[in-house]
């Protein structure tokens, strides 16, 4: 199971890295976008080996030049990381938020649903999923009760049209119409990755969630995939219908994230 989790923590990282700049340091592995700059996603550190006091400060210098300008600081955690720098990141005020990683070792349960699904290759596709992506950015911040940001929804846009290729996005319509989306990824030693899944909300109940992993993680296979992950906050209702699919749970990382005052 170790060796399993590993393995799945790795292509969640290399998921994150995917269409970035991503460099090792002397401590830890450094992902950047300078593109853009305000998608935490994009722009943080992970992988970290950072132990000794010396070692963290050193570490936490490079975060400040790599970094320089941004308007956060963000370190990727997991059972590997080194708990001294774990405390570290809790004395200086970084806030903490799981993900709870899941894979899939055999076949799906549940038969696929029909539906109209189609990956997104073309530019009226992309239009068709930037329309759908700004509402499930509307949809997140409502839930989380956060600004609506658009310069961050319309930036996280851009970055995941970047992962393409290697990820292929799919979506799927109701009589036409643009519904939902989910992306798959072959990934890395083995393991794939479906992931960003959201459905419009006039549209949900109706089995296009299930219909879009059952085509995602039948292209991960198709192009050699074994395990296949998907990622799921822990306190929210979508972890249960993967679960429930044949899912199951296999590690849970965090992000430590602290935010930055505007220069003046």
């Amino acid at each position: 199971m170790i060796d399993l989790a590993t393995r799945c923590l790795d292509v969640n990282c290399a998921n994150f890295a995917l269409g970035c700049e991503s460099f090792r340091t002397a401590h830890g592995v450094f992902v950047r976008n300078r593109e853009f700059p305000i998608i935490y996603d994009a722009n943080h550190v992970s992988h970290v080996t950072a132990v000794e006091p010396g070692e963290i400060d050193e570490l936490m210098a490079a975060a400040e030049r790599e970094f320089e300008g941004y308007n956060h600081r963000r370190f990727e955690v997991d059972f590997r990381t080194p708990p001294s720098l774990v405390a570290r990141l809790a004395l200086e005020g970084y806030e903490r938020d799981d993900a709870l990683v899941l894979v899939l070792e055999g076949d799906l349960k549940y038969e696929a649903p029909e539906h109209d699904v189609r990956p997104v290759q073309t530019e009226s596709g992309w239009q068709e999923y930037f329309y759908l992506k700004e509402l499930d950015w509307l949809d997140f911040t409502e839930r989380t009760a956060r600004p609506p940001e658009p310069q961050v929804g319309e930036q996280l846009m851009y970055v995941r049209h970047r992962k393409c290729p290697p990820v292929q996005y799919w979506i799927a319509y109701v009589d036409g119409r643009p519904a939902a989306f989910l992306n798959s990824w072959a990934g890395v030693n083995g393991v794939g990755q479906v992931e960003d899944l959201f459905t419009h909300k006039e549209y949900r109940h109706r089995g296009l969630a299930t219909a879009l992993i059952h085509r995602c993680v039948a292209d991960c296979r198709e192009k050699g995939a074994g395990p296949v992950v998907i990622a799921a906050n822990p306190n929210d209702t979508p972890k249960n219908m993967y679960a429930a699919m044949g899912f199951g749970p296999v590690v849970v990382c965090s992000h430590y994230l602290k935010k930055l005052a505007p220069a003046p």
